[in-house]
């Protein structure tokens, strides 16, 4: 028994004979007590009760331990090993909770939202439970590991001990995946969203792989501008000024729209108003508003999109502002991601006023203030984007004042699994009302302005939602992966009447197109033209509204410069 940790009364240690025990220890708890959801899941996909799935399950296990001790042997000293495992152990207690709670996968996407969100929609998450895992998942094995002892051994018996446990191990698992190589690939193929449950594993890679992806960020600093020759389109004898309200909800999944087809009457006000476009079939980006905003707003399309490179292109703001367009970002989310960088930007935050605002945000209405004075200064062309709180989670129930709650009763906490479906489905639904109160609200202002503008209203969502179907909550998870809650989105148009006349839009060509699919990919370019404006990123076929519209006519070369106007 020499060869297993002992513990010694006297001086109230853990011993531990060779860093290859300590290793073996810390990932058998790793993989007992930080992956309940993970043993759920691929028990329910891969257990069917007979021996040989148990055998194969037990197989898994040793698998999974042989990789998360090589991963800890590989790293150098006892100290640096405890620094190391310290972490973990946070990490592992922070995914726990997030897989355990809200069925939350880890990838790279998933680490980029982290290192992204800001101290609101972190504190959003924090509860009771959350507190419970992080002390007893994460401070107390770490405190338990700094009272171990390992015995000091020479350098080449550590190696050497090390080298062997790496070699038994491989053959084992050679044998293993031999031995059950039909569920091991069923596992690789049919399952491969499994392996985004593995705690802190997962946390690993993907941090790793953000961390690569970052990389162009720190040795590129060049900015490519691809807008190339900007041109514009319209009626010549037109006078009026253009103005677009470009809105980008937050959270809102299509599946709960009124509009869409959904059961419940969540879009009471947009229902009643004449001349709205509902577009069905509308998929987003991504699944995280850190991919999918400035996704959304890059001419890149999804099968082209990263991070890095969008962050050091010209995006559809930019093409508007060298089009002679005036832009103008309003948010009340956590920020643009980039897509605002050279825009002018107004935010807003817990003191903007008392009576919109709760003590950890404000209501989406409180980007319409002040904005009657600046339409009465505008004498350009110009679009407000708006980017709304919306429905963000799990707190659905702080995303719009009281009189907006139709459907009770709600949950009342960011604690999801303390609430039922009902609950938690009733306070989303409340929050599509208010989005719902806050377009009509938008729609009313430009209707009230169409003397002196051509108006038109575009929303669309960032991504969707998952409420508790297949045990999955939030959003977040792996594009491949993920259900059609957290892709599919509600796109809606409405215009005036000299609006639609200056374009020459047809009614019956745009309802037509409400059942086509579109996606993301299509806002660059219907904007562009939305707004009368093609660049050499512009691709008709992407603008939605292209094949509805008519006469265009080209009103002149208005590219001014190769560089940024850089308004702000």
């Amino acid at each position: 028994m020499q060869n297993y940790s002992t513990f010694n009364r006297d001086k109230s240690k853990f011993h531990f004979r060779s860093p290859v025990t300590l290793a073996l220890a810390i990932s058998t708890i790793f993989l007992v007590f930080h992956n309940f959801r993970f043993w759920r899941e691929a028990g329910a996909a891969l257990w069917d009760g007979t021996l040989s799935d148990s055998l194969f399950m037990a197989s898994l296990f040793l698998f999974l331990l042989f990789l998360h001790t090589a991963f800890l042997l590989l790293i150098p000293g006892r100290r640096l090993l405890k620094a190391t495992t310290t972490i973990l152990f946070v990490v592992a207690a922070a995914a726990s909770y997030s897989a355990d709670s809200y069925g939350v996968f880890i990838d790279k996407d998933m680490i980029r939202n982290l290192f992204e969100t800001d101290q609101r929609e972190a504190g959003a998450l924090l509860n009771l439970r959350f507190a419970a895992y992080m002390l007893v998942l994460g401070i107390l094995p770490s405190l338990l590991l700094w009272r171990v002892r390992v015995q000091k051994i020479g350098l080449k018996r550590q190696l050497m001990q090390r080298s062997l446990f790496l070699v038994a191990g491989l053959v084992l698992s050679g044998l293993m995946l031999f031995a059950f190589s039909a569920n091991y690939s069923s596992f690789a193929r049919e399952h491969k969203n499994l392996r985004y449950l593995l705690s802190p594993g997962a946390a690993v890679q993907g941090t790793i792989q953000y961390a690569r992806s970052m990389i162009p960020n720190a040795e590129n600093n060049s900015f490519a501008d691809t807008r190339g020759v900007t041109t514009r389109f319209t009626k010549t004898a037109h006078n009026k000024p253009l103005l677009m309200f470009l809105v980008v909800g937050e959270t809102a999944r299509g599946l709960n729209f009124q509009l869409g087809g959904y059961d419940r009457p969540t879009n009471p006000e947009l229902a009643k108003v004449d001349g709205l476009y509902y577009f069905r079939n509308v998929s987003s980006c991504g699944t995280s508003t850190a991919i999918s905003l400035p996704c959304m707003f890059s001419h890149l399309g999804q099968e082209h999109f990263s991070v890095p490179v969008a962050a050091h292109t010209t995006n559809l703001l930019d093409a508007l502002n060298k089009a002679g367009v005036e832009v103008e970002w309003r948010d009340n989310n956590s920020g643009s991601k980039g897509v605002s960088a050279r825009a002018r930007n107004v935010t807003y935050n817990a003191q903007a006023d008392a009576s919109l605002c709760n003590n950890e945000s404000c209501y989406d209405e409180v980007m319409l203030q002040g904005l009657d004075k600046s339409l009465r200064t505008i004498k350009d062309d110009t679009v407000f984007a708006f980017h709304q709180i919306g429905s963000h989670g799990p707190a659905y129930a702080k995303r719009y004042p009281q009189r907006f709650e139709r459907f009770t009763p709600v949950c009342n906490t960011n604690e999801l699994k303390q609430c039922s479906e009902e609950q938690i489905r009733n306070a989303y639904d409340n929050t599509i009302v208010y989005t719902d109160h806050n377009l009509a609200q938008q729609i009313a202002i430009l209707k009230s302005v169409s003397d002196r503008f051509d108006t038109v209203l575009i929303y669309v969502s960032d991504h969707g939602e998952s409420l508790g179907e297949k045990g999955l909550y939030l959003h977040g998870a792996p594009y491949m992966f993920a259900p059609e809650a957290q892709k599919r989105v509600p796109f809606i148009l409405w215009m005036s009447d000299g609006y639609r006349q200056r374009f020459s839009l047809e009614s019956a060509c745009l309802r037509a197109e409400l059942d086509k699919p579109f996606s993301h990919d299509n806002l660059y370019h219907t904007v562009l033209g939305g707004m009368g404006v093609k660049n050499a990123m512009y691709q008709s076929g992407l603008d939605i509204f292209a094949a509805c519209r008519h006469n265009e006519i080209l009103a002149g070369d208005l590219t001014a410069s190769d560089g940024l106007k850089g308004k702000q």
